[in-house]
């Protein structure tokens, strides 16, 4: 397959006027596609049938992957069957076949190294399929995940949205010795203030004004390559630059094992989307989870699904704070008319704060979002009745107590 696929006929760029479109429902190199200071190389995808001034999505690979692999190893190219977009694969010809998302070129607009070839992959699409550029999207997985994140800073004006699996923060990674991997940030010890985070991403377009792409972000509880922590400075990073709360405005669980937390907007199409998979390692991408991406970006022809309005049930929380700890002691009130049998309880830490003991529930994972579940004594809620948790906790500045909480995947009353 792979032999197929790289002897697919070289494309050259001359005015796109005279130049035959690349041909359709196999993957194809793409050659002289515009300015490429570090060498990479362009494949791209375009379906039997693409709509009227298509979608593009931009797919980056893993350290070690390539444009092809990519391609194999997902979806994109059968939903672009589907939905008529063109996918577009960069490949890195490195040694390291990994994205350059340290350099003080790359994490600049315009400065150079991997995210100015990319973008002339883009321009060259554009041009070539009269693509909407208002519809221009970007998704990664590890090293992708992270040239993801620097794309949408460098490009704000280019990428509508993006979708990183197993990433860290724009400028988490950053060298200044050409070293292409930044051991702090991949154990997850850059810890960063949210305004912090943000300035460093608006520092890529200094002074640019207008409208930041929207971020969806995935990352495992279990993820030992680029840690858990970073999940959170994630979040972090990117509702500040949309400019919208830390605190969810929804939380649920669309799967087993999935925490889904929204912020700025409760739909499909929120700022920020954030899914923490609980006991998952660094492979995070699965099958199936690209038609949730297409969902996010807003490519699978449905509308923005609202969240439920706040379900039967009030929470309450105090918290006793100390230099570097905190105590929370929550009480989950049943204010329906069914009784509740088994109870999970989802909330997100503040930044900065991760659990070390709890009681009257289980608590995994121990920061960012948190699901608590009953004890095997406390999971029958009456109506009208409660139930007291808590849990003690370390912090590094930040003692406050979570914004909001669901039960069973429906909003609870906050007071």
């Amino acid at each position: 397959m792979l032999v197929a696929l790289l002897a697919a006929a070289l494309l050259t760029a001359p005015p796109a006027a005279a130049e035959e479109a690349a041909p359709t429902a196999t993957l194809t190199e793409v050659t002289n596609f515009g300015t490429n200071p570090s060498n990479l190389r362009m494949y791209l995808y375009v379906p039997q049938t693409v709509t009227a001034h298509p979608a593009i999505i931009v797919a980056v690979h893993y350290c070690t992957g390539s444009g092809p692999a990519m391609y194999s190893g997902t979806e994109y190219a059968s939903l672009a069957d589907k939905y008529g977009f063109i996918v577009v694969y960069p490949s890195v010809t490195r040694s390291s076949k990994c994205f350059d998302v340290s350099s003080p070129q790359a994490l600049k607009r315009g400065g150079g190294s991997d995210p100015v070839g990319i973008k002339s992959m883009v321009d060259w699409t554009v041009g070539r399929y009269n693509a909407d550029t208002s519809r221009v999207f970007a998704t990664g997985v590890s090293s992708g995940a992270m040239m993801t994140n620097v794309l949408l800073g460098d490009y704000p004006d280019v990428f509508a949205a993006g979708a990183a699996f197993a990433g860290v923060p724009f400028g988490c990674f950053a060298t200044s010795d050409g070293s292409e991997w930044n051991s702090a940030c991949a154990q997850g010890t850059i810890i960063r203030t949210a305004q912090q985070w943000g300035d460093i991403a608006r520092a890529a377009y200094p002074g640019y004004t207008g409208p930041r792409p929207r971020m969806q972000l995935w990352h495992g509880t279990a993820d030992d390559t680029l840690r858990y922590p970073n999940f959170g400075e994630e979040i972090k990073q990117w509702t500040n630059v949309q400019g919208v709360s830390q605190t969810p405005a929804a939380t649920d669980s669309p799967q087993s094992g999935w925490t889904r937390t929204r912020y700025g907007g409760t739909g499909d199409r929120a700022q920020v989307e954030a899914i923490s998979l609980q006991g998952v390692g660094h492979g995070v991408y699965a099958s199936g989870m690209g038609a949730r991406v297409l969902t996010f970006f807003g490519l699978d022809g449905g509308g923005s699904t609202p969240q439920p309005p706040a379900g039967p049930c009030k929470v309450t929380v105090t918290t006793n704070t100390w230099s570097s700890g905190l105590t929370a002691s929550v009480t989950i009130t049943n204010t329906g008319t069914s009784a509740v049998d088994g109870w999970q309880l989802a909330f997100t830490l503040p930044g900065g704060q991760t659990i070390t003991s709890g009681w009257n529930a289980t608590y995994t994972p121990s920061s960012g979002a948190v699901t608590a579940t009953n004890a095997s004594y406390n999971a029958t809620l009456a109506p009208g009745a409660s139930v007291g948790i808590g849990y003690q906790a370390t912090h590094t500045g930040n003692g406050a107590a979570p914004g909001a909480f669901s039960l069973n995947g429906k909003a609870c009353t906050v007071g």
